[in-house]
């Protein structure tokens, strides 16, 4: 199994830059550099939830041994690719179960951690709530979709015999 290591790098570079804002934000109190450290602090850290969520994601189709296609590059914003016609149903339920379960990590770790009344956590907590609300919109229906028999969704995060760039690796 590969991991995208590019990918890996460049998330814990936002991860500790993530961590700095929030340092900063701490010293800072009042005015209009309050707002631009905490709208840097909460945007990261919603930036972070997303990518947790993604490699979520890579968790739950590693783990269902699913075929991949994993990007060349970091400034590719999905993490792989899902091989919807070399994967079954319970591998792609695997994988989606993945992201909404390190999506479920994220939120509860944030509101024991973040600290209360401050402003870069009431943006961190609504940009995260935007990030819910869009998971629910885009990829609950095509979940319980495929759960209940239908077919594997396609488009952009999803490789099939049509667009497949890398149909040998089996990861």
């Amino acid at each position: 199994m590969r991991i995208p290591w590019s990918h890996a790098r460049r998330d814990l570079v936002i991860l500790a830059l993530t961590l700095v804002a929030w340092r900063i934000d701490a010293s800072v109190r009042g005015g209009s550099v309050e707002w631009i450290t905490a709208t840097l602090a909460g945007t990261l850290t919603a930036i972070c939830g997303y990518l947790f969520h993604e490699w979520g994601h890579l968790a739950g189709a590693l783990a269902s041994k699913s075929r991949v296609r994993l990007p060349e590059r970091a400034r590719e914003i999905f993490l792989f690719n899902f091989d919807v016609d070399r994967n079954d149903s319970s591998q792609f339920t695997t994988m989606s179960s993945g992201g909404f379960l390190a999506s479920a990590i994220a939120i509860v770790f944030l509101f024991f951690v973040l600290p209360a009344g401050v402003l870069a956590t009431k943006i961190s907590l609504a940009l995260v709530a935007l990030g819910v609300i869009a998971t629910a919109v885009l990829e609950l229906p095509p979940f319980f979709r495929v759960l209940r028999g239908g077919p594997m969704p396609r488009g952009v995060a999803y490789v099939s015999n049509d667009n497949r760039s890398d149909p040998g690796k089996r990861h």
